[in-house]
């Protein structure tokens, strides 16, 4: 694996030391979201210039620090058309930046039919998976255009819930440049996680070529709720997710999640020795 952690979990820094801090923490790869990371500046549209990438990528190359994921978190199924096309414009401005920046990929969710951002029963319905695909044609279009790779993250609680669903995009956008990230939690919710193996393994045997980025965490149930922790510390069946990646995947970038600077380098270890350990 090449194991990396979300740059907003460390400690803050401005970039000429959040990279190094990266490195010297052991890490290979992070996932970045530009807004949720730099402080020193307001990161926008007009802020992602060529040079700002050129010095990232400049410092990442110093570092040894892969930018495994440029995050693009935003719901490109709002449905107020001006939140909309603000959104479109963002994910365009994201691809160029990434396109000079050199980024594994420009990574986003799938998107709720409401401006909340948040699950209703309609997200999961045809006509919501529908709507999504007809609005990341265009993105992926885009990306095309400059060389990027878009990759969807399939959530439970979003428009994209399952494995199967994840499938249909791909097919019916079936462009190289349009790939997955897999994070086994947040296909789980509390009816589903006896199904978690089922799903882990339904997930390489379905999404195995396009499975670009893997995130690592784990969960606990509280109540009806999942709650997302860092890897290592709830029930995910780490084993067999490792032994896929092993098996599948070798040296693909594995970004931790959910996280905090006390118990990050102690989740790397588990990470590792776990999959030193784990035979194919």
């Amino acid at each position: 694996m090449r194991l990396g952690i979300r740059a907003h979990d460390t400690k803050y820094a401005p970039l000429n030391e959040l990279i190094p801090n990266i490195h010297n923490m052991g890490f290979h790869c992070m996932h970045i979201a530009l807004a949720k990371s730099i402080k020193e500046f307001k990161p926008d549209n007009c802020t992602m210039t060529p040079g700002l990438a050129m010095y990232m990528k400049e410092l990442c190359t110093e570092n040894k620090v892969d930018i495994a994921v440029l995050g693009c978190y935003l719901n490109l199924c709002n449905p107020n058309p001006e939140k909309h096309k603000e959104i479109v414009e963002r994910y365009k401005a994201s691809i160029r930046f990434a396109s000079v920046l050199g980024c594994g990929v420009v990574g986003t969710e799938t998107g709720a039919v409401n401006e909340e951002y948040k699950y209703e029963p309609a997200n999961h319905t045809e006509e919501a998976l529908e709507k999504f695909i007809d609005n990341l044609r265009p993105i992926v279009k885009y990306a095309e255009q400059f060389g990027v790779i878009v990759a969807i993250e399939p959530v439970w609680k979003h428009i994209v819930c399952t494995v199967e669903r994840a499938r249909k995009v791909l097919d019916a956008i079936d462009s190289p440049n349009l790939q997955i990230i897999f994070d086994p939690v947040n296909l789980l919710c509390v009816d589903n996680i006896a199904q978690q193996d089922e799903i882990i393994e339904k997930a390489f045997d379905l999404l195995r070529d396009e499975i670009a980025v893997v995130h690592c965490k784990d969960y606990v149930v509280e109540g009806d709720e999942l709650k997302s922790i860092a890897a290592g510390t709830g029930s995910l069946n780490y084993p067999l997710l490792l032994k896929k990646i092993k098996q599948y995947k070798p040296f693909v970038h594995c970004t931790l999640e959910n996280t905090v600077p006390e118990n990050a380098i102690q989740t790397r270890d588990f990470m590792e020795n776990l999959y030193a350990q784990v035979e194919v």
